[in-house]
């Protein structure tokens, strides 16, 4: 964690001092759809919420480069059990994630621009539930952290954010993104456990 943290400053300093025709800021948050990629299908959706500060270094009028600090709500959802038994198991984890997303911004005359951008991302899980309710008996525990016997979710993930909306000449925007996992996040060997998370928002930059 504080490995994680550490290198997060040292980008965005350097971003920082790397920009050129001033450094920006933003703050984007909304509504987290998150689910598991398997080998052989996916879990159902979640919901969740994401909050993410971030900085833009403009490295050209239409380019910049956007790392950020991101608190990211995943998981996924199973149906359980059957009959008079029946029910769900719903995993919900909180990540810290660090993303440096290249985006392009496009003009729309006077009245703002439409922005796109991709790029690397690496989440730190912070803590998990597994949350029951079969035949409407509810019980809960945390995730197990771990690569080990015991564990149930690698705490370290890696993967691409892929985003885009529009930006209004005051600041406000629009937003979607897809965050696609690349670890496999099982600690077994045979199994593959992937994130998959879609996501839409509201922010504001300057």
């Amino acid at each position: 964690m504080k490995k994680l943290l550490l290198s997060a400053t040292i980008l965005f300093g350097s971003l920082g001092a790397f920009a050129q025709g001033g450094l920006g800021y933003g703050l984007r948050a909304g509504v987290n759809i998150p689910k598991y990629s398997f080998e052989n299908g996916s879990s159902e959706s979640n919901t969740g919420f994401f909050v993410t500060g971030y900085l833009d270094a403009p490295v050209s009028p239409y380019f910049s480069i956007q790392p950020g600090l991101s608190l990211q709500n995943k998981g996924g959802k199973w149906s359980a059990g059957d009959g008079n038994n029946s029910g769900e198991v719903k995993q919900s984890v909180m990540s810290l994630d660090i993303p440096v997303n290249l985006v392009a911004k496009l003009p729309t005359g006077g009245s703002g621009n439409f922005f796109i951008g991709a790029g690397p991302y690496v989440g730190f899980g912070l803590s998990g539930k597994n949350k029951w309710n079969i035949a409407g008996v509810k019980t809960e525990e945390d995730v197990e952290f771990g690569s080990g016997d015991g564990g149930e979710l690698k705490r370290t993930d890696f993967g691409v954010n892929f985003l885009a909306g529009y930006q209004l000449t005051n600041g406000f925007q629009i937003n979607a993104g897809y965050g696609l996992g690349l670890t496999n996040l099982s600690p077994v060997s045979n199994l593959s456990t992937k994130n998959r998370v879609w996501s839409v928002g509201i922010g504001f930059g300057l």
